[in-house]
């Protein structure tokens, strides 16, 4: 499964960015996440409760970062084991560019998925990545306008 997307935030790309890196906001945006901590500058773990169709399921993770070419873009790669309901993986490549006193956020996110989660079908599944990552970018959005207020 693919994603990718480009939101425009209302901060400076630095902002932005130091944001991006910050676990107490990322846990704020992330939907269903009960945390989110910095076991290194480049190494995060994460609990997060996802629903998706009739599955429910609490995932631990690991995600790991790479600031390698740092303001302007940085990628990301995670997995994650829900028990039963199955596993995760995926990464995703993030750009930011500075547009006046405003940053644009573009990304591309690849996923995959095993156990029950992969027999509910692709269509479901897509769509509910595509809410998810909807929703994160506008907590995302919301907490830079409130930083910036």
């Amino acid at each position: 499964m693919e994603l990718s997307d480009e939101i425009t935030i209302n901060a400076p790309m630095e902002d932005v960015y130091a944001a991006l890196n910050d676990p107490e906001i990322l846990r704020q945006c992330i939907p269903g996440c009960e945390e989110l901590v910095q076991t290194s500058d480049t190494q995060l773990e994460a609990k997060v409760v996802l629903k998706v169709g009739p599955v429910k399921a609490r995932f631990s993770g690991e995600v790991a970062l790479d600031k390698s070419g740092a303001p302007t873009r940085f990628s990301l790669t995670g997995q994650g084991n829900g028990g039963a309901a199955g596993h995760a993986k995926g990464g995703a490549d993030v750009t930011l560019e500075t547009l006046g006193d405003q940053t644009v956020l573009r990304y591309d996110a690849k996923a995959q998925i095993g156990g029950k989660l992969a027999q509910l079908g692709n269509r479901l599944i897509q769509g509910t990545a595509k809410k998810l990552a909807a929703k994160f970018f506008a907590n995302f959005a919301k907490v830079m306008q409130q930083q910036a207020a």
